[in-house]
């Protein structure tokens, strides 16, 4: 993984002296990442999922239940899978069939992968739609995803099925961010904080994108040098992300702190 990456790492919700996860504080801010993402339209319907390992393996996984939408989440009602459960599914609890089949395939298949957003924005998922769903290097934001996003134009079956599920997976190794052909994006990260700020800043990415389209106009993307000087840019300040995170909990907390219960 790259530095912007890494900077933010699993260490916010371990033990300094024992490294084992503090699965409460995960089940906060995972449960908080739901309610953001709500308040930011960047979901859809109850059909969408979002994960957080809670060992360090990263085969327990938490997930949001069946069919609850993502503004009423709270971080007691997050139910806790295992990648090498094979009876999960037969659980009274169960999750939605696409949430196991893909969050229980990354989750097994990366352990780096401390938290996996899956969702549908409304840009993101336009963009998902085109023949071409690169974003371009047109200003600060698209440049963010310049060389370090996978383009899955590959899809062969629908998300419940545990085939497609294991190709998806195998497609992210190695990177954090995913356009995902006629569907949607999954990001990953190694905490919740950092997947959720890759999520916030690719829908803004390709908001701008689709507005710039829209005009009819020729595009004028950065050259290579300083696409990647931008990208470095991110490196540095990747610290923002849990800034950002740390914000938005300020706000729900001030208007609904309800997601903590």
């Amino acid at each position: 993984m790259t530095a912007i990456d890494s900077a933010i790492t699993s260490s916010d919700v371990a033990d300094p002296i024992s490294g084992e996860i503090d699965e409460a504080q995960v089940r906060v801010d995972l449960a908080a990442a739901l309610r953001m993402t709500a308040r930011m339209d960047m979901h859809e319907s109850v059909a969408n999922h979002f994960s957080a390992a809670v060992t360090l393996d990263g085969k327990r996984f938490l997930c949001n239940p069946k069919w609850r939408h993502f503004s009423l989440v709270r971080a007691s009602e997050l139910i806790l899978l295992d990648a090498d459960d094979p009876s999960t599914m037969d659980r009274p609890d169960a999750p939605d069939p696409s949430a196991w089949c893909i969050h229980g395939a990354i989750h097994a298949r990366i352990p780096s992968a401390r938290a996996v957003l899956h969702c549908h924005p409304p840009y993101a998922t336009a963009l998902c739609g085109l023949a071409d769903p690169s974003i371009p290097p047109l200003d600060q934001a698209t440049a963010r995803f310049w060389g370090r996003t996978v383009y899955d134009l590959e899809m062969v079956g629908p998300p419940d099925d545990p085939a497609e599920g294991a190709r998806v997976a195998e497609a992210l190794v190695g990177n954090t961010v995913m356009m995902m052909g006629n569907h949607g994006v999954t990001v990953v990260g190694e905490s919740v904080a950092h997947a959720f700020e890759e999520l916030y800043y690719l829908e803004r990415a390709c908001r701008t994108v689709i507005l710039a389209l829209s005009t009819g106009r020729e595009l004028r993307p950065m050259d290579d040098n300083l696409a990647n000087s931008m990208v470095r840019m991110w490196q540095r300040s990747a610290d923002q992300g849990k800034a950002h995170f740390d914000e938005q909990k300020a706000l729900l907390d001030r208007d609904d702190p309800s997601y903590r219960d």
